[in-house]
């Protein structure tokens, strides 16, 4: 029986200049690793069919499925606050779309399958390491609730790539909304290709804010619709302590999708100016920078849009102006009340904020774990907060705030067993640590062996639970354990 996408394809139907059609490269010897069967199920596809040799196949872009119209998409992008006007797709291609079980067009893309194009003298495949990191990583933000494309499938290739030695290749199949990013207007835009933006943008607005079509300024709604989701995106990584390492702008989705996991890592103890990417030297891209970075990216979106909203320039860039004003409220608003759930507030009142601030100070000056300090905490809600007091290097720093906190929280009606409910509910206790990443990765690529992945993979899909028997992964690294540095991987 034969493995069957049900495509319905769209962005190929756009005019040439927005891709370039190129097929994958087939390789030597396909072989499924990892099958993320409830997706499939989801996208319409037989999980059964897709992990048979044919399936591996496809999944390896050994194969090309019937529907499938295969394009590497064109785009440009500023890469560490340097503009690069051509980029593009060089390591991925994608496949197709198609219309999942909800409803929602959803892009099928293969990660590493072979040069385009847009290589820029690149081999366009990729390794195991970084595959497996960005299918671990991307699957533990969909467990956390935070909007990201999603890894369907881990095929090793049978072949070997060459980076500083040589590696397992591999090719990741990854799903999003759309691979549509600020980089994709910014190509059109050096180009003065007005009537591009224009087809983009519509595109863009069918695809993702159908709401807008019939909008009386569709393209300023366009704008703000992406500044409030990239806004809420952003607060969202800062409150499971992610750092995305590359935010350069081909790097920032226009669906609001934390898309393109490189040298991404999630903090162990906290530290606003924390910089894992090996290649953010000057801590661009750091934890704190990260809402900063998101709206100096939405700006040069607003650049791209300026010629649709008026031909009189003052008068658009006034405009554009005005509409980027939202995002540090947008942003705010958003990171003010994940915070206050984080520490068990239900109601607003005059000096939480300074509360809340007083506490993640001292985390950073004692070294405090991200993660377990406010998991912790949440425990804390019903006994005498004695396990958080140990992720401080100096408890008293704790002691003091403690009070002030139980004073707080003395104020509203929840038990201690409602609010160390809802406190679990969005503190995670699971996250993808650096060492456990590192470790499954040196396990698949000298040792051959998955179960290490297939097991974190297991443990990342229920964060917020108590799991007993996984108890060890909630573990912060010992001092030997510490992964200091992440990397691209291309």
């Amino acid at each position: 029986m034969t493995v069957h996408f049900p495509f319905q394809n769209s962005y190929s139907s756009l005019p040439d200049s927005f891709f370039a059609r190129v097929a994958p490269t087939p390789v030597a010897a396909p072989r499924l690793i990892k099958l993320n069967r409830p997706l499939a199920v989801q996208l319409g596809l037989d999980p059964d069919l897709l992990e048979t040799p044919e399936g591996a196949e496809i999944l390896a872009g050994k194969t090309v499925p019937a529907g499938a119209d295969p394009i590497a998409m064109a785009y440009a992008g500023h890469q560490f606050g340097q503009f690069v006007p051509q980029l593009g797709d060089g390591r991925a291609i994608l496949l197709g779309e198609v219309i999942d079980k909800d409803g929602v067009r959803r892009d099928i893309q293969l990660k590493g399958s072979g040069p385009t194009p847009f290589s820029r003298r690149g081999d366009g495949r990729a390794a195991l390491g970084p595959v497996l990191r960005e299918y671990i990583v991307s699957e533990a933000m969909f467990a956390l609730g935070i909007p990201t494309t999603r890894s369907l499938a881990a095929v090793v290739t049978g072949e070997h790539v060459i980076r500083e030695t040589a590696l397992p290749g591999a090719v990741l199949t990854r799903i999003a909304s759309s691979h549509i990013r600020v980089g994709t207007f910014q190509f059109f835009a050096v180009r003065r290709d007005t009537e591009a933006i224009r087809r983009l943008a519509d595109h863009v607005i069918t695809r993702h804010y159908p709401d807008l079509l019939h909008a009386q300024r569709p393209y300023h709604d366009l704008l703000a619709a992406v500044v409030a989701r990239q806004a809420e995106l952003i607060a969202r990584w800062l409150l499971v302590g992610f750092i995305h390492g590359v935010m350069n702008t081909d790097n920032s989705s226009i669906s609001g999708e934390t898309i393109d996991y490189g040298p991404c890592a999630f903090m162990d103890a906290y530290n606003p100016s924390q910089v894992f990417s090996s290649i953010d030297e000057m801590g661009r891209y750091a934890y704190a920078n990260q809402p900063r970075i998101g709206l100096w990216n939405l700006t040069r979106l607003a650049e791209c849009l300026l010629p649709l909203f008026s031909d009189d320039q003052e008068k658009a860039v006034a405009e554009a102006q005005d509409i980027l004003g939202a995002f540090s409220e947008t942003f705010g608003n958003a990171y003010q009340a994940g915070l206050r759930k984080k520490v068990g507030l239900f109601t607003t009142r005059d000096g939480d904020e300074a509360l809340i601030q007083d506490l993640l100070d001292a985390m950073a000056k004692n070294q405090a774990d991200f993660t377990l300090t406010f998991r912790k905490l949440g425990e804390a809600a019903g006994d005498d907060g004695a396990d958080v007091r140990a992720q401080f290097m100096e408890p008293a720093a704790f002691d003091e705030w403690v009070g002030r906190w139980r004073a707080r929280i003395a104020l509203e009606p929840q038990t201690g067993a409602e609010r160390q409910a809802a406190m679990h509910a969005v503190n995670p206790i699971f996250i993808p640590r650096n060492h456990r990443v590192e470790a499954v990765i040196q396990a698949a690529v000298n040792d051959d062996n998955y179960a290490p992945f297939e097991e974190l993979v297991k443990v990342l899909a229920r964060p917020y639970d108590d799991q007993a028997d996984y108890a060890a992964y909630a573990d912060p690294p010992l001092p030997d354990q510490l992964v200091l540095q992440t990397f691209c991987g291309t």
